[in-house]
Formats: C-alpha cells, structure tokens, sequence
C-alpha cells in the first residue's frame, strides 16, 4: 500500500506552526524586559518626586572608607564626591534594579565605566546598624576587596588609581549611597549578588 507524501500545504502548515512558536517566545522575553524596565522607571521617578529636587540642598553626610561603626559618628561630614547624594552619575552606561524574591524594590544600581553607585530604596530607610550590612557587606565584601588591591599596590602590580574604593554616603545611621569605584565585571557580578542578597536580609529583619 502506497502511502502519499505530504502535501505542500501540510509542510507550509508545519513551518508556520514552529514560526509561531518561536514568535510567541520572543513577544514573551520582549513582555518580561517591558516589564523589567517599567518597574525601574517607576522606581526611578518614586525617588525623584521624593528626593530629587531636594538634593540641592546640602545634607549632612557621613563618608565611610572602611567598616562603619554601629555607634553614631562623633561628628557628621559632608561627603566629597562629584554628584550630589542620591543623584546618578551623569549619563551612565546602564541601570541595574535590585529587587527581593517577592520582587520588592529594594536598589538601583548606576553602572559608569568603571565605578557604581548603589542607591538603596528611600522608603525602605536601610541603616547601617541592620545586620548583615555591616559584618558582611562591608567587612566581608567591600573591605575585603579593597584589602586585595592594597596588598597589588604595595607589590607594585597596581597603581594607587586604579585600587578598589569605596564610600557609604549616609544621613545619620541611613544608607542614602554607596559609591564604588574601580569595579570589573567580574566584581560587578559579585557586587551585584552581594548587594542584593544584604538588603533583602536587611529588609526581612526590618518587617519582623
């Protein structure tokens, strides 16, 4: 028994039906990106309506190169950096938001050519006294990094410029930015990753 072969139609009909998938899988990354982008340009406009046009004017601030104690500073002083707190910098190359698994707000992230800067979210008042900011942020990531750098500087296989640095800008016990300069892509990775994971753990200690 002879069997016919697939008509032409048939084939067309096949082809059309993977077509389709493939659209449908494209329309639903484009979808989810849509979505990622709206839900950083609303908390984007969140903090200028709140904070923006009050930046000009000058706030006390505490810069922090190293662990931040929990005890409050003897005597506030005015953060010497090229933006103003709470402002990006100028044109920046990408915009990374933080957020937890229950995709609350939690950061954004201003990624220059070689620095970032890491502004928490305002409506979360993230202090520098909730663990593990502290104990792990600062002095198992961000002081640890800038440890190594050192010890590359002092053997002469780095310049003093281009060492790991970074500054909490904060507003009493609040982390208002934290600005790191010097940072490769495989410690954006690893910034990243930290970042998000203390304020999440920040933030379940803040609702309990």
């Amino acid at each position: 028994m002879l069997v016919a072969p697939m008509s032409q139609d048939s084939e067309k009909i096949k082809t059309m039906v993977g077509f389709k998938k493939k659209l449908e899988d494209q329309v639903g990354k484009l979808e989810t990106e849509l979505s990622d982008l709206k839900s950083t340009l609303e908390v984007v406009n969140s903090i200028l309506l709140e904070k923006g046009f009050k930046r000009g004017d000058s706030i006390s601030t505490t810069a922090a190169t190293a662990a931040p104690s929990t005890s409050p500073m003897k005597e506030p002083v005015e953060a010497e950096e090229e933006n103003p707190p709470g402002h990006p910098p100028s044109e920046p190359e990408s915009v990374i938001q933080l957020r937890t698994s229950n995709d609350d707000s939690l950061a954004i992230i201003y990624v220059n050519e070689n620095s970032i800067h890491v502004l928490p979210d305002e409506r979360k008042n993230f202090s520098v006294n909730t663990p593990p900011f502290s104990n792990f942020l600062v002095e198992r990531v961000l002081t640890k990094m800038q440890q190594r750098d050192g010890e590359l500087v002092r053997t002469g296989r780095l310049t003093p410029e281009k060492m790991f640095a970074y500054t909490i800008v904060r507003e009493g016990d609040l982390i208002r930015e934290i600005v790191i300069k010097n940072v490769d892509e495989d410690r954006l990775r690893e910034l990243k990753s930290s970042i998000r994971w203390t304020l999440e753990k920040m933030y379940e200690k803040m609702k309990s």
